[in-house]
């Protein structure tokens, strides 16, 4: 595989289901969970409106809300007895005693990851039509672990920021860029314009990931579990390839198979 593709000049980087009765979080949406909530409060980006606890969680994190509450001293923790804590959020919510109401963060354009990533060694992850928040939250913490960056999906058939995705994600999405465009063909051909390449999982591919040489510069591409990748994605693929499975079974679960390629594009080869 040739992976000296001509690239332009770089630019400057610059730098729900609810339970019955539960309420709307005033102007967004709640967060759950210690990961997510910690990781929204460190955020700068973050404009959160309210801030719930139990008194065990509130013992718990004491050191880590000192520190982060320092910095927003108009919010306010409100500590609260379970039944009224679990009362706001969704009756399936695993919320360890902490939430977060706050509006969605700001999303990023494409061209504003690009200039980001200016002219160096850059691995992101698209997704077409993955639309369990479950999976999108596990690739979000996977990409986040080995330094992808950005998650690039579709303004359709995707899921929105929620508190799901942010519990599955485990801090990820105040990490990596949750990006969305509207024609995911079209991204892909600005992304190759920018001297990445494109590479497309499929079960049925020849070449396996780990036997492709690897540019500095990269795409992975999953599809959602069953249709795989649409026909006109696999057209805007440079190469397809998939993991080498030697079990009873073939394929993975899209948010396992995302961490094991982004291991072998970023962690196991540094």
């Amino acid at each position: 595989m040739n992976a000296k593709r001509k690239t332009r000049k770089p630019h400057k980087p610059q730098l729900k289901r609810r339970r019955e009765g539960a309420r709307q979080a005033s102007g967004g949406h709640w967060l759950w969970g210690a990961h997510a909530v910690l990781a929204a409060l460190a955020n700068p980006n973050r404009l959160p409106a309210r801030l719930l606890l139990t008194e065990e969680a509130a013992a718990r994190h004491a050191s880590e809300l000192e520190t982060l509450l320092a910095e927003r001293e108009e919010l306010r923790p409100e500590i609260l007895g379970r039944e009224s804590f679990a009362k706001l959020l969704p009756e399936d919510a695993v919320h360890q005693g902490i939430a977060l109401a706050t509006p969605p963060l700001a999303q990023l354009e494409l061209e504003e990851v690009l200039r980001a990533c200016g002219g160096r060694r850059s691995v992101m992850v698209v997704l077409d039509q993955v639309t369990d928040p479950h999976n999108v939250g596990a690739i979000l913490r996977s990409a986040a672990v080995f330094g992808a960056d950005a998650l690039v999906t579709t303004e359709r058939n995707a899921p929105p920021e929620s508190g799901v995705l942010a519990k599955s994600a485990s801090g990820g999405l105040e990490q990596v860029p949750y990006v969305k465009v509207t024609n995911l063909a079209r991204a892909l051909e600005k992304l190759k314009a920018e001297g990445y390449w494109c590479l497309g999982f499929a079960s049925e591919a020849d070449a396996t990931l780990g036997g492709t040489e690897i540019p500095e510069r990269c795409v992975l591409i999953l599809g959602a579990e069953g249709p795989g990748l649409r026909r006109l994605t696999r057209e805007a693929c440079d190469l397809l390839v998939r993991l080498p499975a030697e079990g009873p079974l073939r394929d993975l679960n899209v948010s396992n198979a995302a961490a094991v390629g982004l291991y072998e594009l970023l962690g196991r080869r540094g």
